[in-house]
């Protein structure tokens, strides 16, 4: 417990002293965009002249970077559209970016806030990005479900290729934080993201899609998946990540939506990862019906667990809140899960079922691996439990190797 809060505040520190960033010199065009009449007073709203200094950035034959100097700047919804005529354009932050107040407004609804597309070798740094998202929680968690917007996520990077996100701060975003869309060859490094346990689908770092995508050093304290990983989505790198509060990392879920598309995501490494108190740690989900897909070729190792209610878990029976009814938790998964290996997994378990995989009996998982896993039960009020930790198989076929605390129901 002690060595992943240490870790946490270390991260969080590392970036806290990234979010002054001086005004480009010596990198080209730089188009600040208080020159296009931003002004970073938190009220005035700065939208075209973000846009207009965008435009111009894009435009120039040479490295360009819009500048965000220190202050307070509101934002509506903006996309910022390529190609650009150079594969060398920044969007530098020095200050902190803000979103309207309340949830009524046009970002709300369409899904997205900040959003950059079809943009070839973009970096995008520093700064705070600010989604004022306590109006819409409140509504979600008052209201019936479907009553209020869906909400948008912060930063949005689609359709895009070489891109870097690094050393941005991201708070109380509506709904995803960042996310990576249908991109290719994208770092996301020394993020920071900030909000209550209780904040609905407010994920972290959410990638879609996406192929050799890379997430290095990012502190994650959230209320949903810490990193989610969708369907379509290959070759990704996530290390040094320490996630807490949060639901831990996610692989899916998959296989919601019915339809002609395989849901697939293959060839994932997740390395040196930290859980504080999260519902889960390292998890894959799928929905229990007859939509085709598969996850494999991913590994899991070297993983700190504190207190974490589901250490290891793969779920092919997903159904959040019930709204399957009692017929689906039986259902059969048509995702096949294959060539999972857990690694180097230590720490403590919240639950008396520290490792749990309840597979699909259509499709049961195989090639599981187990190797030096050592996880105790210390139930939530961290105190070690003498009936130990439990490991529970169902539809599940591998091995294990290497000293395996609790004993492998493999």
């Amino acid at each position: 417990m002690a060595m992943a809060k240490a870790m946490l505040s270390l991260l969080v520190h590392l970036h806290a002293a990234l979010l002054f960033v001086p005004e480009p010199a010596g990198a080209g065009a730089v188009y600040s965009v208080v020159r296009y009449g931003a002004r970073g007073d938190g009220a005035s709203d700065s939208t075209r002249p973000f846009l207009r200094a965008w435009a111009d950035a894009c435009r120039s034959p040479r490295p360009a970077t819009v500048y965000v100097p220190p202050g307070r700047y509101l934002l509506g919804r903006a996309t910022f559209v390529g190609p650009c005529s150079s594969r060398a354009v920044a969007f530098s932050i020095a200050g902190t970016v803000v979103a309207p107040a309340g949830y009524a407004w046009d970002g709300a609804t369409a899904g997205q806030w900040i959003t950059f597309e079809s943009v070839v070798g973009l970096t995008v740094s520093g700064g705070t990005l600010d989604g004022r998202g306590d109006a819409l929680w409140a509504c979600k968690k008052q209201q019936p479900r479907g009553h209020c917007p869906t909400g948008a996520s912060s930063l949005t990077i689609s359709n895009a290729r070489n891109v870097v996100v690094e050393g941005v701060r991201s708070v109380s975003s509506e709904l995803f934080h960042v996310v990576v869309l249908q991109s290719r060859g994208v770092t996301v490094r020394r993020v920071t993201v900030e909000a209550p346990a209780d904040s609905p689908n407010t994920d972290g770092i959410h990638i879609h899609k996406s192929t050799n995508v890379a997430v290095y050093d990012a502190a994650i304290r959230t209320g949903d998946d810490c990193v989610s990983v969708g369907p379509g989505n290959s070759n990704l790198w996530i290390e040094r990540v320490a996630c807490g509060p949060g639901h831990g990392i996610s692989i899916g879920s998959l296989g919601k939506q019915q339809g002609m598309a395989v849901e697939a995501v293959q060839n994932v490494t997740v390395k040196t990862t930290w859980f504080t108190g999260t519902t889960n740690g390292l998890r894959i989900k799928t929905w229990g019906n007859s939509k085709r897909g598969f996850v494999r070729g991913v590994t899991f190792s070297d993983s700190t667990m504190a207190g974490v209610g589901n250490p290891i878990i793969i779920d092919q029976h997903y159904c959040p809140d019930g709204g399957c009814g009692g017929a689906a938790r039986g259902s059969s998964s048509g995702i096949k899960i294959s060539e999972v290996e857990y690694a180097d997994v230590r720490g403590s378990s919240a639950t008396p079922v520290a490792v749990s995989f309840d597979c699909s009996r259509s499709n049961p998982c195989s090639g599981i691996r187990l190797r030096d896993v050592r996880l105790t039960y210390q139930g939530k009020s961290g105190r070690l439990q003498a009936a130990g930790a439990v490991s529970s198989c169902r539809n599940a076929q591998g091995t294990a190797s290497g000293l395996v605390v609790p004993p492998s129901c493999l």
